[in-house]
């Protein structure tokens, strides 16, 4: 499994801002090795985030992602306490799911 997440749910109002920096190499098949041999692709496809168990984005993704991708959203009604879930599966088939409480 992957590191971890690096999630940051911040209130202001009643909007949440949601960041999450993940850690993954992203390739895209299109690379060689110094062999000369080309490096499988390997790639986050679907990306979830949830609130409170409640479904706020799913996002499918491709192998031109750069690596450890950024991503940034905003919620428009939440508060602080909120749970906020971000999970990703990848072109292996791995799986990787972090949490962060609203602040």
């Amino acid at each position: 499994m992957s590191d971890p997440m690096r999630i940051r749910a911040q209130a202001a109002g009643d909007k949440v801002t949601v960041r999450v920096l993940m850690a993954h190499e992203m390739e895209t098949g299109q690379r060689k090795d110094s062999a000369g041999n080309i490096i499988p692709a390997w790639f986050i496809q679907e990306v979830t985030a949830t609130q409170n168990g409640k479904t706020v984005l799913t996002a499918q993704w491709g192998p031109s992602i750069a690596k450890n991708p950024f991503l940034q959203f905003t919620i428009k009604s939440g508060k602080v306490g909120d749970k906020i879930v971000v999970s990703w599966v990848d072109s292996k088939g791995d799986k990787r799911s972090d949490e962060a409480t609203v602040t």
